[in-house]
């Protein structure tokens, strides 16, 4: 989380730029932190996946590999705590752990970009909006 927060103007101000209503009615460079609720929001459950990954992995492999390769057991769990905990239990069903990620991260980085070019609404606003276009457009479909 707190790489997010120092990282957070720069992704704000790179967002801006690439807004289709350019940088300045994007918001320029006023409040810069609009859309970070989200942020915290969706890197909650991410950190969590990962711990939770890292843990089993890593109890997983210390029991199985001497112990001289503990900081290979550490990388190895580090390493499948970014794929996530999904693909190593439910992987053969058909869900990737990219679908997991991306059921935690597409949404809070929706409303994150929506939120960061719409300096003058909440994130809650941007929420609303979000949720309403969307199932709008899926009745249409």
């Amino acid at each position: 989380m707190c790489v997010d927060l120092v990282l957070f103007p720069l992704d704000t101000i790179k967002t801006r730029l690439q807004s289709p209503q350019g940088f300045k009615k994007a918001g320029g460079f006023r409040e810069i932190y609009a859309g970070v609720p989200s942020v915290a929001v969706g890197s909650f459950p991410n950190a969590a996946a990962f711990f939770v990954t890292y843990e089993f992995v890593k109890s997983m492999l210390a029991t199985a590999t001497p112990r001289y390769l503990s900081p290979v057991t550490h990388m190895a769990a580090a390493s499948f705590g970014e794929v996530n905990l999904e693909a190593l239990v439910v992987g053969h069903g058909g869900r990737s752990s990219t679908d997991v990620a991306c059921l935690i991260r597409v949404p809070s980085e929706v409303v994150k970009q929506r939120a960061q070019v719409s300096p003058s609404s909440s994130t809650f606003q941007v929420l609303s909006n979000t949720l309403y276009q969307e199932v709008r457009s899926d009745q249409d479909l």
